[in-house]
Order: structure tokens, then sequence, then C-alpha cells
């Protein structure tokens, strides 16, 4: 009796690769006589396993191991892309509310310009958004300190325009030869606190317009 020619060794097989990189055993790939189904499209129960494949293929699914280790191992008939791609998405969610949150911090002078105050504001948005908190703080050098107030009007405006992202966590205060604030990430809350402190912001701007000298 002639027995049909075997493939050469080390020929390529692209199924048995593929088999070999799935995560789950699916459909031919579960060799064990019985499974126990699970999930919405079935009766739930212990099937013959060549059963259960007869029923994925009438769905036009998958038939998908996802606990191997039962007795008998519980299968589910599935569209099994879809998932993976669902269990794709969960392992990223759950990845990106896990992120340890870090402090970021943003450095102002009293002379700070127009153009460093909107980059530094871009900057703040960004890790806010991100789920990073900011701490921005003014530094006094020498005479400097004598523009204290100038320092907390500038961490007020910087405040009053991160308002939508960020939460201002206190008034700016004072550490040693620097005014700081500290701002943590906030979802869209109300906006009471906002409006409250562009009326500081205003009150300060208007108690500002004597021109300091250094």
């Amino acid at each position: 009796m002639a027995f049909p020619p075997r493939p050469p060794r080390g020929a390529f097989n692209p199924r048995f690769k593929k088999e070999q990189q799935q995560e789950h055993r699916t459909n031919y790939m579960i060799k064990v006589p019985e499974v126990r189904l699970v999930g919405d499209n079935v009766e739930p129960g212990v099937f013959a396993t060549a059963e259960a494949l007869k029923i994925a293929q009438s769905q036009q699914l998958d038939l998908v191991e996802i606990s191997p280790g039962a007795n008998p191992p519980v299968c589910k008939i599935i569209d099994y892309n879809k998932f993976l791609y669902d269990e794709k998405k969960k392992k990223k969610e759950m990845k990106a509310k896990s992120k340890t949150s870090e402090v970021k911090e943003i450095r102002f002078t009293p002379n700070t310009d127009d153009h460093d105050f909107e980059f530094k504001v871009k900057h703040a948005e960004k890790f806010l958004t991100d789920g990073d908190k900011v701490k921005a703080h003014v530094q006094f050098k020498g005479r400097a300190i004598m523009f204290k107030e100038r320092g907390e009007l500038l961490l007020l405006k910087f405040a009053d325009r991160l308002k939508d992202v960020g939460a201002l966590e206190g008034l700016p205060k004072m550490e040693g030869k620097r005014m700081l604030v500290m701002f943590a990430p906030k979802a869209q809350q109300n906006k009471k606190k906002g409006s409250e402190l562009g009326k500081l912001v205003e009150k300060k701007t208007e108690g500002d317009s004597k021109p300091d000298s250094e």
C-alpha cells in the first residue's frame, strides 16, 4: 500500500505556527472528548466536543476554550477575533486607569512674559489631561521678593486658565523664596469654583494697577 509522500523536514507549516501562537485553543485544536458550554447563545451544559463544534459552525462562530483547567474544560461559542479585540481593549483601559500619577513642575519668575506664560499653560493643560498633578511656583531672587503680589496675580491667572482641566488645591502660598500652587486633574465638574477664581483674578488685577519698580 502506497503512502502519500511526507513533507520535507523543517517545511513551513503556517497553520501550526498560528495555532502555537494562539492564547486559547479554538475549534479543532480542542482535543478533549467533551466540554462544558456557557454563554448567552447556547443552552449551558456538557456536550460532546464534536456536537459543540457543530453548534458553533451552525452559528458561524468559533468554539473557544476559556477555562482549560476545568473538568470538563469550559468553552464559549463566540467570534474569536472579536473576543481578542475586546480583551485587548479591556487590558488597555485597565492599564490607563492604573497609570501612576506624577507631579509635574511649572516654574515662573515675577517677570515671566506673555509668550512664556502661554507656553507653560499649554504644557500644564497636557499634564493635567494625562492625569498628572501640576505644581506651579514663582521663584523670587534677590530684590524680586518685593513683588510677591505680582507673583500671586500670575499664579491666579494661571489657575484661571486651567480651571476646565485642573482643580486648584489651595490659594498661592509662600515656601521660602518661592510662591506655589498645586493643581489636580479633574473631570467635568461644576464651574462655580472657576467663576469665583475669575472674579478673584479680576479683583487682584484692579488692585495691581499701581506700577512696580525694581
